[in-house]
């Protein structure tokens, strides 16, 4: 009981230099429930409810940070681990994956045909695209023109956009003057603003009517061979 006694002052004294629950609880060996008990009635004043208030927020941020270091780290163990998956493509894996591609993004035959064309504002699929179409289809790069769709809002930015697209495509800045302006409702969940904002490049082949056609022979190709049809 002088030992109760004793843990129960020795808390209290902790409490008034405005002591957390935690700090205490290293200090006097007792259950967490009864040290709520004893300290109920021990008021703070207005610096050392600040002090406590400080220390949690601090607490919750380090665990914050150190919730977002294991994410990250998990994040990049496992790319790592799904790019060593991937190994080494053929001629034939660009092929089949390019036809995918465009089978997913790309404009389809419409009644009298359509020219190969598809938009995207990811470079690395739009250069991914671009390497299906000389390497595989053996498009000639005079062939191949650019479109950019680009939000009002960045208009201040359209040489910026057009010198990044350059860089991107490895293709010469005066391929890239064909604009068109989306002058719709900013939604504030799409990224069209901002310093990564480059718009949409849309990438058209002249003279492609026939070849639109036997990308969809390819894609019916995998459809019969896949068992669905």
């Amino acid at each position: 009981m002088v030992s109760k006694t004793s843990d129960k002052e020795k808390a209290v004294k902790l409490r008034r230099k405005g002591r957390s629950y935690s700090e205490i609880l290293k200090e006097v060996s007792v259950a967490k429930s009864t040290l709520s008990i004893w300290l109920r009635s021990v008021g703070l004043s207005q610096p050392q409810k600040q002090r406590l208030t400080d220390k949690k927020m601090a607490t919750i941020k380090k665990g914050g940070e150190r919730k977002r270091e294991i994410r990250i780290s998990t994040t990049k163990r496992i790319k790592d681990e799904a790019r060593g998956d991937i190994g080494q493509l053929s001629i034939r894996d660009l092929w089949l994956f390019g036809v995918a591609l465009y089978w997913a993004e790309g404009q389809k035959e419409r009644g009298r045909g359509s020219l190969v064309a598809l938009g995207n504002s990811d470079p690395f699929l739009i250069k991914v695209f671009l390497r299906w179409l000389i390497d595989i289809c053996e498009v000639p790069r005079n062939d191949i023109h650019f479109w950019i769709f680009l939000h009002e809002t960045a208009a201040e930015k359209l040489l910026e956009v057009q010198k990044y697209w350059s860089q991107a495509t490895g293709f010469s800045l005066n391929e890239f003057r064909k604009v068109t302006w989306k002058r719709n409702q900013i939604n504030s969940n799409r990224k069209n603003r901002g310093e990564s904002y480059h718009g949409l490049l849309r990438v058209i082949v002249r003279r492609s009517t026939n070849l639109n056609r036997r990308i969809q022979g390819w894609v019916e190709g995998i459809n019969i061979h896949c068992g669905i049809v």
